[in-house]
């Protein structure tokens, strides 16, 4: 697809460039709701890069039928370096409760790496239907069950049971890897309803999106190693070098422009935008 400036037809690399430049700007931003909110690198860079590729390359090319793909892989490897970052910031603000964090990491990789391969062999149209699905499921639930919104919470936060800290951790990565989004839309919300300020949540989504970066990013370079043959630009597997390089040097300033904000922010109004943020993220994928 042509991309337009002032009625001209920019060439391949004025596109190359502007397309780049736009994922790092994005990367910024990625960064920053990964430290203040604890997702960024999926509801932020899913949407983004897939309609880039998509413009970039055309719907009907290797690269635009595998979009979602790349997409969803690139994501995955992105919050390996913005997750280390925003965990290394909550660790200085001392927000986050590594007792709750720990018994969840095991579980949660093992779930990613069956998420990532599941998605590998699922069509792209379908991951991205099951990705609008699950969003939308999130932000209902959030509105309408208690224990989100209306929060007051109790001195220390309630630990997890063992049967949830295991199952549930590992369905969270399954699902995680799988959307390339990270666990914090289920683990914000999870740990929200146990008693956790909303600061203390979003720092703990971090260290728990690592395992899930880690193991997705390893599974998805491993399994579509052959794939990358056929696709336009550099990739390792699926992951979208150039793409990955742009929106990592946007998170890390990202990241160090949002540290001084961390616990900050009223828990109200703190919610509030993280529930915005997801309705934005939903109607970007919708409106293709």
């Amino acid at each position: 697809m042509p991309t337009y400036r002032d009625g001209l037809v920019l060439n391949a690399q004025e596109r190359f460039v502007s397309i780049y430049l736009m994922l790092a700007g994005f990367g910024c931003l990625a960064g920053v709701t990964t430290v203040l909110f604890g997702f960024g690198g999926g509801f932020v860079v899913v949407p983004l890069l897939y309609r880039a590729l998509i413009a970039e390359h055309g719907a009907d090319s290797a690269t635009g039928q595998s979009a979602m793909h790349i997409a969803v892989a690139t994501s995955t490897c992105v919050m390996i370096v913005s997750a280390m970052l925003a965990t290394r910031r909550h660790q200085r603000a001392g927000t986050l409760d590594w007792a709750q964090v720990r018994p969840l990491l095991r579980p949660i990789g093992a779930g990613a790496v069956v998420g990532a391969a599941a998605a590998v062999a699922a069509d792209g149209e379908f991951v991205r239907w099951a990705f609008i699905v699950y969003l939308g499921a999130t932000i209902l639930d959030c509105v309408f069950r208690p224990g989100f919104l209306a929060h007051t919470a109790p001195a220390v936060a309630r630990p997890l049971s063992g049967q949830v800290a295991t199952f549930g951790s590992f369905v969270i990565g399954l699902i995680a890897a799988f959307l390339g989004v990270g666990g914090s839309v289920m683990t914000v919300p999870l740990m929200r309803r146990r008693g956790a300020a909303m600061t203390h949540a979003t720092a703990m989504a971090n260290p728990l999106s690592l395992p899930i970066a880690l193991a997705g990013t390893a599974t998805y370079m491993g399994l579509a190693w052959n794939s990358a043959a056929s696709l336009e630009g550099w990739h390792i597997g699926y992951v979208d070098v150039p793409a990955f390089a742009a929106l990592v040097a946007g998170s890390l300033i990202g990241v160090r422009a949002a540290a001084p904000l961390i616990g900050r922010i009223p828990d109200r109004i703190h919610t509030w935008v993280y529930l915005g943020l997801l309705v934005a993220v939903l109607a970007g994928m919708v409106l293709r």
